[in-house]
């Protein structure tokens, strides 16, 4: 067996979930940081506060996700006819929905701590944080997998 084979066997899936959802966290509160700093419609009042906004962002991202995924599969099963066009439907507004939910969230965990301003009481100011969390993630993630040696290291990193 090679050293490299060696390695990524030693890496469990717990650890691999670990990296990759600390990595998210990270990388969100430094769009969050960014923003707050270089955008007047975005107000953080702390690093603190960005970094428990971060993790709630993460954590309630994920829950989102998971809700998408079991509502689509269920509306695909129930669904005949355009079942697709369904679930596509159905996860947009799920996850439209769940942005709305997530930023009245964090106005009450944070109140004025963490506050967006502007379009639509800071609706547009939020997607437009969350959209580039979500691909500076993908992009993280992207750049991390061209790092493997192969396809077969990809799969089990994933």
């Amino acid at each position: 067996m090679s050293n490299k084979k060696a390695t990524l066997e030693t890496h469990n899936n717990r650890q691999r979930i670990y990296v990759r959802y600390v990595t998210a966290t990270l990388i969100d509160l430094v769009v969050l940081g960014l923003y707050s700093q270089y955008w007047d419609a975005v107000a953080i009042s702390s690093f603190t506060v960005a970094l428990m906004a971060a993790l709630v962002l993460q954590v309630t991202m994920q829950i989102a996700l998971t809700a998408e995924h079991a509502i689509g599969k269920y509306v695909q099963l129930k669904a005949k006819k355009n079942a697709k066009k369904i679930r596509i439907f159905t996860a947009w507004a799920t996850l439209f929905v769940s942005k709305l939910l997530i930023l009245q969230l964090l106005s009450l965990l944070f109140a004025d701590n963490v506050h967006f301003y502007g379009i639509m009481h800071g609706v547009i100011p939020f997607l437009v944080v969350v959209f580039t969390m979500i691909g500076a993630e993908a992009l993280n993630r992207q750049i991390y997998l061209k790092f493997s040696d192969s396809q077969e290291d990809n799969e089990a990193l994933l």
